[in-house]
């Protein structure tokens, strides 16, 4: 969960936000690209991203499975759509695409505002809150104290429960709370929860300003600190927030490894917010990294799951995996550099699409693999299939297109020069993406996609991504939503987010390249309706 710094002019900026009197302050400037009145749900809201009703979302928080539905909760501000008192909003789903949005489950209190956390599903009673049979969902959040904030203090933040028992549409906060007092660690918060079935207890991991603490608890309410890590590893140019622990299988291989996500909110990859992760093990106290993988980290300096700008704050679902034994995440399709300032009135951001995880063996160490759901498909039809496709440097190839769509790619890799995939809008709106040969990575641009001069680090640079394998045959599937493209290159080893603002709808798509002839072995485009709603 970010949170304005505890700064004295920050801090004042956060009380008169607090009562109303900035709102005006952060509000998106008039562009000098305008919109030329188009209504903003029309040209903005997306299709098939979970965007809430009305103001401000941040982070997913408490995501768990149950009785046939998935469960989003998100740091929402209900009043105004910029960061502001934090709440915890909530939406179901059956098939994380077609979302519904239901009341507000958690609201500040006389501990502070509610900010981001996890949920699971007590099957044992642990925790003592069942009654009748009922198995109770336990919340796990942190308390942020804006009056300690405010006065400088270090013990801003506190974990504590909540507890639902009509599977999380109601709930109620624990007379116990705190649960965890602050230990005088200035961010100590974002508590994910999971049970560690080899020593029957609750795990948790917490940010703890630049590290990761772990904590272990029988029943939910009592916690005993455990152990820490991350205090000399990876990205630490900003604070670290909303970790994730859980193992995957590795593809191919007889075994399974942990891995740890920590998100760092600025001056990370491309400059601003991103997730970094980390591969070991775990033995219900430590977690380790892997000595192939750490290796690999000390020469590479870090491991990011998404190369885009738009992509903060994931974390996984409780309660479910795949068969595979894959997991189930989503992220924040967003960036704290420009997030206030964007260029939608009504609401404020989208949460990516649902991903699976996989993890793969890689150049003796191991990479994360993330993939769009395949629930997704249901709402798909073909509109467009071709079998090969020559480019040449004379003669780009055009088609027009409907989005939102997904595009599914495969190319021969060019010996030389780029290869660029381009849509645009009837107002001359563009992104690229594409591969560079050259340099060997991935790269997508959206400096003249729309409104841009809303932030100076909107469209200053070009997000890339580096090509992790060396096959000829490059491949990618491409989600584009109104206001957002998620590119999975090469079977999901390079993903890359972000979201754009044009001033008329995207509805070309077109393919040059700069040096030779290239084949697009394949190319398909699927239309992503969700009237049809299985």
């Amino acid at each position: 969960m970010k949170h304005i710094q505890s700064k004295p002019l920050l801090a004042l900026l956060v009380i008169a936000a607090t009562l109303g009197f900035l709102g005006c302050t952060f509000q998106s400037k008039p562009s000098s690209n305008p919109q030329d009145s188009v209504d903003e749900e029309a040209l903005y809201r997306p299709e098939f991203h979970f965007t809430p009703k009305s103001n401000w979302m941040n982070d997913p928080n408490g995501m768990f499975y149950f009785e046939g539905k998935y469960h989003l909760y998100f740091q929402h501000y209900p009043d105004k759509n910029v960061w502001g008192p934090m709440h915890w909003g909530h939406a179901e789903s059956r098939d994380m695409i077609h979302w519904e949005e239901k009341p507000i489950a958690l609201y500040p209190d006389s501990l502070g505002y509610i900010f981001s956390g996890s949920a699971v599903v007590d099957h044992q009673n642990t925790s003592g809150f069942g009654t009748d049979g009922t198995i109770p969902i336990v919340a796990m959040f942190t308390h942020h104290d804006m009056e300690k904030e405010i006065a400088e203090q270090v013990d801003v933040e506190s974990q504590s429960i909540a507890y639902s028992l009509d599977q999380g549409l109601t709930w109620t906060k624990y007379s116990g709370n705190p649960v965890i007092a602050n230990p005088n660690i200035r961010d100590f918060r974002d508590p994910k929860v999971f049970w560690h079935e080899a020593t029957q207890k609750w795990v948790m991991v917490l940010a703890a300003h630049d590290q990761v603490m772990i904590y272990g608890s029988p029943d939910l309410k009592e916690w005993t600190y455990l152990s820490s890590f991350g205090k000399h590893a990876g990205n630490h140019d900003a604070v670290w927030e909303c970790p994730d622990l859980f193992p995957l299988p590795v593809a191919g291989e007889e075994q399974q490894k942990y891995v740890l996500l920590v998100s760092n909110s600025r001056n990370s990859l491309a400059s601003g917010s991103a997730t970094q992760y980390f591969v070991g093990d775990f033995d219900g106290t430590h977690f380790r990294m892997d000595p192939h993988f750490e290796q690999e980290l000390k020469s590479k300096k870090n491991f990011w799951m998404d190369f885009g700008k738009d992509n903060y704050a994931g974390v996984s679902w409780q309660n479910i995996q795949r068969p595979s034994g894959n997991r189930l995440l989503i992220g924040w399709m967003s960036n704290w550099e420009y997030a206030t300032k964007v260029p939608t009135q009504g609401w404020r951001s989208a949460m990516t699409i649902a991903r699976e995880l996989s993890l793969k063996p890689l150049d003796s160490s191991y990479r994360l693999i993330s993939q769009p759901v395949e629930e997704l498909q249901a709402y798909q039809k073909s509109l467009f299939k071709e079998g090969l496709i020559k480019i040449t440097p004379q003669k780009p190839w055009q088609q027009p297109v409907r989005f939102p769509a997904e595009l599914r790619i495969s190319f021969v890799k060019p010996q030389s020069g780029q290869l660029k995939f381009s849509m645009t809008s009837a107002k001359g709106n563009r992104v690229d993406w594409g591969f560079d040969v050259e340099q060997n990575q991935f790269f997508l641009d959206r400096k003249t996609s729309g409104i841009v001069d809303f932030s100076p680090s909107f469209a200053d640079q070009a997000a890339i991504a580096p090509r992790l394998t060396t096959q000829d045959s490059i491949q990618a599937r491409v989600l584009i939503d109104k206001t957002s493209i998620e590119i999975f290159w090469d079977e999901g080893l390079s993903p890359m987010t972000s979201i754009f603002f044009p001033q008329a709808p995207m509805d070309q798509l077109s393919i040059a390249t700069s040096k030779e002839i290239v084949d697009i072995v394949a190319l398909e485009i699927f239309e992503i309706d969700l009237s049809q709603h299985p």
